[in-house]
């Protein structure tokens, strides 16, 4: 299932920005700790404008022989290590075909080594963690299995919160200015509209901050990514609100959108979907963006 007109999330738009690699190779040098100095030595290799299987890679970026996978994410998944392994396959494809490289010969290729990444920015309180693939593969009880995996993947997920990892921020200023302008809709999004909170926001950031200039340059772009993301996570919201309201158990509901993102992958359309579920199609089409989104 692909979708050419999906959006960029303002966290992608900002750092993984091909004119101003400058920012995305702070980040990783905080992230990593390490001190490279040519922004040139970012070569970017996400897949825009794609969306496979109801995700969308939010920046991939190769620095020597390292390969950056990072998502940003404002509720938490544990299933991420699951969406890494799958932006891997699809980017090793890619790498392969770019260097025309043999997968069949017999000597060793020789690979950008993955480092995934997820910063979290949710409300709910979330410390940072590893979060690892076989924590997903579980007997059919539910309970662990003592067999070994044979495909291993390891996110990590740091919490980028305003206040949170005080060290990272302090290494990387487009980071910091970034949490505090999310805090900061945030705390206005509490008595007006999100429109209007963007527009505050963006009057009280500081005049020295990195992030001003650029963003009020692309002030519409910016404020049609927060109403988007902030209006999916009210959709998500309403859901179980109603869900509560009309008796229906959240485990009804969670097996709704399962039902309706299964129907996605075959690729039926959001009328045929409303008709098999008998449910309105205006709700099919908020869940399926909704799921797109998560």
């Amino acid at each position: 299932m692909i979708n050419t007109k999906y959006k960029d999330r303002l966290f992608s738009f900002i750092f993984g920005n091909a004119e101003r690699k400058d920012w995305t190779l702070s980040l990783y040098n905080a992230v990593n700790g390490s001190s490279y100095t040519n922004p040139e030595d970012i070569e970017l290799m996400t897949m825009e404008d794609v969306l496979y299987m109801g995700m969308k890679n939010d920046m991939t970026f190769l620095i020597t022989d390292i390969a950056n996978m990072y998502e940003q994410q404002s509720t938490y998944n544990p299933n991420m290590p699951i969406r890494k392994l799958m932006y891997a396959a699809r980017f090793y494809d890619k790498y392969i075909h770019l260097n025309k490289l043999n997968i069949y010969g017999t000597r060793q290729l020789r690979l950008p080594i993955p480092k995934l990444v997820t910063f979290y920015n949710g409300k709910d309180d979330r410390e940072d963690s590893i979060l690892e693939l076989k924590d997903a593969f579980k007997a059919k009880d539910g309970h662990s299995t003592d067999v070994e995996a044979d495909i291993q993947v390891r996110v990590r997920m740091i919490n980028i919160n305003y206040g949170k990892n005080r060290i990272l921020m302090a290494a990387c200023r487009p980071l910091s200015d970034y949490a505090w302008f999310i805090a900061e809709i945030r705390r206005y999004n509490k008595t007006m509209n999100i429109e209007a909170a963007v527009d505050r926001a963006l009057e009280n950031m500081s005049e020295d901050s990195m992030l001003k200039k650029f963003l009020i340059a692309n002030k519409a772009e910016v404020k049609q990514m927060c109403i988007t993301e902030y209006n999916e996570a009210e959709t998500m919201e309403q859901f179980r609100e109603e869900g509560r309201e009309e008796g229906r158990e959240e485990g009804e509901l969670l097996h709704l959108i399962k039902t309706i993102y299964k129907k996605m992958l075959k690729g039926k359309a959001n009328d045929i979907i409303a008709d098999e579920v008998e449910e309105d199609i205006f709700l099919i089409e908020q869940i399926k963006q909704a799921v797109i989104e998560y």
